[in-house]
């Protein structure tokens, strides 16, 4: 994953959390990639467009102002203390678990997504003698929108997405990957 749709995974673990759901959704991920890199997605819509998919992507963010709030003090404290926002864990704090809880884990929704998302990446990278696909935020996007039947992707579709232009990014990326 690059670091980018690694914060995106992140918020999305966070909301999900907050619904004290079991699994993260499709939609959770889509509003981490929003909550985390709106100005690299905001590309693909018109510039009259992005007010309503904006708005359909705060909708499904479901983000109380008080919890938002929350976050975002905990992570100005932490960053006044000088501390690095690779240590921030807001859900290590907040989430109280047991030793025998498992993470939260993809739905099976979001898990066909990124097992296409696996399927189409363009760049990949050896480790240990495998040759392991590297996940982009355009990638797993267009693999969003290619769920056909689904209302999440129907609703992408119908804010006027630049599909083409996503499609030529995701699957013919011109940056190094940042893992």
């Amino acid at each position: 994953m690059t670091l980018d749709l690694a914060r995106a995974e992140t918020f999305a673990s966070m909301l999900a959390n907050s619904r004290a759901s079991q699994v993260i959704e499709v939609s959770d991920l889509l509003a981490g990639m929003y909550i985390s890199n709106w100005d690299r997605l905001s590309v693909y819509w018109a510039e009259e467009n992005r007010e309503e998919i904006e708005s359909f992507l705060r909708g499904i963010c479901r983000i109380s102002p008080e919890r938002w709030h929350s976050w975002i003090e905990f992570y100005d404290d932490l960053r006044r203390k000088g501390e690095r926002w690779q240590r921030w864990r807001p859900l290590a704090k907040l989430k109280k678990t047991s030793p025998a809880e498992s993470p939260i884990q993809p739905s099976a929704a979001l898990a066909a997504v990124l097992k296409q998302a696996e399927e189409l990446a363009p760049s990949h990278d050896s480790v240990g003698g495998s040759n392991l696909p590297i996940l982009t935020t355009e990638c797993v996007l267009l693999c969003i929108v290619r769920s056909f039947g689904t209302e999440v992707s129907r609703k992408l579709t119908e804010t006027g997405l630049d599909a083409t232009r996503l499609e030529l990014d995701a699957l013919f990326s011109r940056r190094a990957p940042l893992t």
